[in-house]
């Protein structure tokens, strides 16, 4: 039996937060540039300054998002990320249902920064168990606990103040930069509506060959 932790008190605060801070993303304004650096950036690939930076801006929960991952991360990070073409960038982007995007989110912090892209894509690859009728905080639990976490470190992780803080701060750069839904792709500052590899190629081929 997967053991129990106090789940629901920060994750509910963590999905109204996200909630109201979506709800103002038609309003936010534009005062910091979606492909600039940013404070718990999450990067893979060249080191910072090189001369193409691809951001993107998704959520564990966003079934687009985790079709991406699938179907295209793989070629995109052979092609770019492992040749240190790129230097690639995630920004959580929690969108609904927010508690559990919020809380996979600050579980794959807790990991650890060698772990972080590992449980990422591990949650998004569980939404095929909660189409399949599991609860999403099941495979939470077990996605955290594959990644060395304690039944003590999930629920210490999971009431961290400071932790649910710096994901709102990192909710407001993506606002801030105007963005409004997810997957969102720039390329050196410059969105890219295309997110297949032959649209995101061709942005980045050009930035590099600029």
């Amino acid at each position: 039996m997967a053991p129990k932790y106090k789940f629901a008190a920060m994750s509910r605060r963590a999905a109204i937060t996200a909630a109201a801070l979506m709800a103002t993303a038609a309003v936010a304004g534009c005062s910091q540039k979606a492909g600039g650096a940013a404070e718990g950036d999450m990067a893979l690939g060249a080191a910072e300054g090189a001369k193409v930076t691809v951001v993107e801006y998704a959520s564990v929960t966003c079934g687009h998002c985790a079709v991406w991952n699938q179907e295209v991360w793989p070629e995109f990070k052979a092609k770019y990320v492992d040749t240190n073409k790129v230097r690639f960038i995630f920004r959580e982007f929690p969108t609904p249902p927010q508690d559990i995007a919020a809380a996979g989110f600050m579980l794959a912090r807790c990991a650890g920064d060698d772990k972080y892209f590992d449980v990422v894509h591990a949650i998004m690859a569980s939404q095929q168990e909660w189409a399949a009728g599991v609860p999403p905080r099941q495979s939470l639990n077990r996605i955290a606990q594959g990644a060395g976490l304690s039944a003590t470190q999930i629920e210490t992780c999971l009431n961290d103040k400071e932790g649910l803080a710096a994901l709102e701060k990192r909710i407001r750069v993506g606002l801030d930069a105007g963005v409004t839904g997810t997957p969102a792709f720039y390329v050196n500052d410059q969105k890219v509506i295309d997110s297949s590899l032959s649209g995101l190629s061709a942005a980045v081929d050009a930035a590099l060959a600029n």
